[in-house]
């Protein structure tokens, strides 16, 4: 029996405490990570391929042990059990379905195996098949379903069993982009109305930005910044986060100025004034973070001294609902900028050659340090 401790905060229902994961004795897949995930929460893992978010995942799950630290769950320290003596399910990037079962056996399997009675078995499934709504799909098998009722399929079995945690693994790299946008509602919604804590690992940043209330962005095994989609976004603390959380701009330069309610930067591009300090210090080097749909563009030269410059259209990408722009400055540095289409496209639009003023608010920028 594991060791149950005090749990400090109630609605905390998982906790991991100093954990690294070292292989063959030399290479460190997680390095000295801690977290704390809520009750009720969805919390994604993500990173670049290689960053450690799937060996983390698979500590969670008790397919491999940690090198050092330790691992609680509702209070209780999973960390030496097996994966059948925790109250955790897995769903695969592949789905794992049985082919040769029905739909309803795949979703009943976990269930037979525990030895659940055959009453209660059949209106366990049942109501997980009707929860993601494939109660007349029961008799078919996996292959005779299109790939987003596959994942559904899984989601059942791995909910089947009422598990205390579920860990998703890429669990919608295997649908096409739009399936995949569609099915990421559905998921939140069937994960939020059984209630489940969920803990997902993808490489894909709108999906965790969707799908996720808590995100930890994870680079070469540790975490570079937990906080919540918006936070991550609007408020990267490093270069690395900045660039790997949707599109950025990311102009280097030195402190002119800094008070506590802004600063000035001064890079070969322009003087920009950030509506933040930093408590740095002049001449100090710091990088200037400026998101693409933050930046408008003009025919004329902006009436203000900072946060603006000056460059010619070189590259030109429709997507319907906006448009991006690539605007190479007199230093020669490509700026991209995303503008909503709020109207029609018109001959007065913006071509390739044309001179443009790029522009932007004092609170449109973050100043990194790392």
């Amino acid at each position: 029996m594991a060791p149950v401790i005090a749990n400090t905060d109630p609605d905390v229902l998982l906790r991991i405490e100093g954990v690294s994961k070292v292989f063959d004795g030399v290479v460190k897949a997680v390095d000295n990570v801690s977290l704390s995930v809520s009750k009720g929460e969805i919390f994604a893992l993500v990173g670049s391929s290689g960053c450690g978010k799937s060996t983390l995942l698979r500590m969670l799950a008790g397919f491999e042990t940690p090198t050092s630290g330790r691992i609680y769950l509702s209070g209780q320290d999973i960390t030496d059990l097996t994966p059948y003596q925790r109250p955790v399910n897995m769903m695969f990037q592949s789905y794992a379905l049985f082919p040769h079962l029905s739909v309803w056996d795949n979703v009943a399997f976990g269930l037979r195996r525990d030895g659940l009675r055959k009453a209660e078995l059949a209106e366990r499934v049942d109501a997980m098949l009707s929860l993601v709504q494939l109660s007349k799909y029961g008799k078919r098998k996996p292959h005779q379903l299109s790939g987003g009722q596959q994942q559904r399929v899984a989601l059942a079995r791995s909910l089947a069993k009422r598990p205390t945690l579920l860990l998703l693994d890429e669990p919608l790299g295997a649908l096409d982009k739009k399936l995949r946008e569609t099915t990421q509602f559905e998921l939140v919604n069937i994960i939020e109305q059984v209630g489940v804590t969920c803990v997902l690992v993808t490489h894909d940043q709108e999906e965790a930005m969707t799908m996720a209330s808590h995100i930890a962005v994870m680079d070469e095994g540790y975490f570079l910044q937990v906080g919540t989609p918006d936070e991550v976004y609007e408020m990267p603390n490093s270069r690395l986060v900045a660039s790997f959380i949707g599109n950025v701009n990311i102009f280097e330069g030195k402190v002119d100025e800094d008070e506590p309610d802004h600063i000035t930067v001064r890079c070969p591009e322009c003087t920009h004034y950030v509506g933040h300090g930093i408590s740095g210090v002049p001449g100090m080097n710091v990088g200037v973070a400026l998101r693409p749909e933050k930046i408008q563009l003009s025919a004329q030269q902006p009436n203000k001294a900072h946060n603006w410059c000056e460059g010619e259209v070189v590259e030109i990408a429709y997507f319907g609902a906006h448009t991006t722009y690539h605007i190479k400055l007199n230093t020669g540095m490509n700026l991209k900028v995303q503008q909503a289409n709020l109207t029609r496209k018109t001959a007065d639009d913006l071509t390739w050659g044309d001179r443009v003023f790029a522009h932007w608010s004092r609170d449109a920028m973050v100043v990194l340090t790392e």
